[in-house]
């Protein structure tokens, strides 16, 4: 979708400016924060990709002016609240009101340094032909959807060659609203940044696009 989060080629904001010497923590809630993020997600009450769906739907003020970790909180509430996991009524109280609501699995606490460790491979098996080859040239789609997508606003319409293929992975816009994982071919697409943002220079940006993302130029 086109919301706050998809920054890309924006202009307005001013310069990133690193953090010399920059901590993990900038306050003791965060990590705290963040468990609760990672606890929520291993329920398996949604999949990583509507987690993202749900960061990415935050309003644009809320979402630019809240840190890395107020951000992922705010749609951790916002999460809870669809699915009934809580009430807005709790989450402004800050306390239980209403019975608990059960949830698929919750992971033990001996048991989390080996999921973290495990990761989250999306990589599926799939009998779908592969479209696009290595060298190819191809055109990404000019799409404004209004749910889960991958493909920022900045690379839509635009020509790049494949460098890689890897695979069939869970295709994100399918999985984020809980039609299945659907998987998709997915490709590391290279651009110019000439291409991209008319930057008249030999700068090069590599995106990894699924299939149904891109075109054979006309």
């Amino acid at each position: 979708m086109n919301g706050p989060h998809d920054m890309g080629g924006f202009t307005g904001f001013g310069p990133v400016r690193p953090e010399a010497g920059e901590p993990v923590w900038h306050a003791e809630w965060e990590p705290r924060a963040f468990a609760l993020v990672l606890a929520m997600g291993m329920t398996g009450s949604w999949n990583i990709d509507g987690a993202r769906h749900a960061r990415e739907r935050l309003p644009a003020l809320q979402y630019w002016r809240a840190s890395y970790y107020e951000m992922r909180h705010d749609a951790l509430v916002l999460q809870l609240i669809e699915r009934g996991l809580i009430t807005a009524m709790e989450e402004e109280q800050g306390r239980m009101a209403v019975p608990p609501q059960p949830v698929k699995r919750v992971a033990a606490a001996s048991a989390i340094p080996g999921i973290l460790a495990a990761g989250g491979p999306a990589n599926r098996p799939s009998n779908r032909p592969q479209g696009f080859a290595i060298g190819e040239t191809v055109r990404t789609r000019n799409i404004n959807p209004e749910g889960h997508t991958r493909l920022p606003r900045y690379a839509r319409g635009k020509l790049g060659e494949i460098v890689s293929v890897h695979g069939t992975h869970v295709f994100p816009d399918s999985n984020a609203h809980g039609l299945g994982e659907d998987p998709q071919w997915l490709y590391t697409v290279r651009f110019s940044a000439q291409e991209l943002w008319g930057k008249d220079t030999k700068d090069t940006v590599c995106i990894d696009l699924w299939e149904p993302y891109l075109e054979a130029p006309a």
